[in-house]
């Protein structure tokens, strides 16, 4: 009688089909958390965003003015905040925000910046999943906080 050893066909094929199962929900998670990572940092740039205008807002006694279009923050003529020159690419004066943050991952849009008369503004961007108690999609962040 001759013993041979090793593993059948059948229990080679069991054991991929198991790896490439526990790889699959692997990748799947692993999306879920970089999806969540990049709306945490998004939401957290507009807080950031929001605190260096309320700083601005309280030496200013106004929020930085723009062009009637809303502008495209932390873009060419948005990549700081400061005292002297509002938002522009260099800062003069009193720096309240030195690098303001851009949306350049996928799945958002860019943070706009829209003000009508220097007493209120809005801050436009887009999560892609629910994020701290804020929903899918689009929203808006004023002085009054992020809806």
């Amino acid at each position: 009688m001759i013993n041979k050893k090793g593993f059948t066909l059948i229990e080679l094929l069991v054991v991929i089909a198991i790896i490439g199962l526990l790889s699959t929900l692997a990748v799947v998670s692993l999306n879920n958390a970089r999806q969540k990572s990049r709306d945490a940092k998004r939401v957290s740039d507009i807080k950031q965003i929001q605190t260096a205008l309320e700083l601005y807002f309280a030496d200013q006694n106004s929020y930085p003015l723009q062009a009637t279009t809303p502008l495209v923050l932390g873009v060419t003529g948005a990549k700081t905040l400061s005292s002297t020159s509002g938002w522009s690419d260099t800062a003069v004066g009193t720096t309240y925000m030195g690098l303001v943050p851009f949306n350049q991952t996928p799945g958002g849009t860019a943070y706009t910046y829209a003000i009508s008369d220097g007493t209120t503004y809005s801050i436009s961007f887009t999560l892609e999943a629910a994020t701290g108690g804020l929903p899918v999609g689009s929203h808006t962040a004023t002085p009054s906080g992020i809806q």
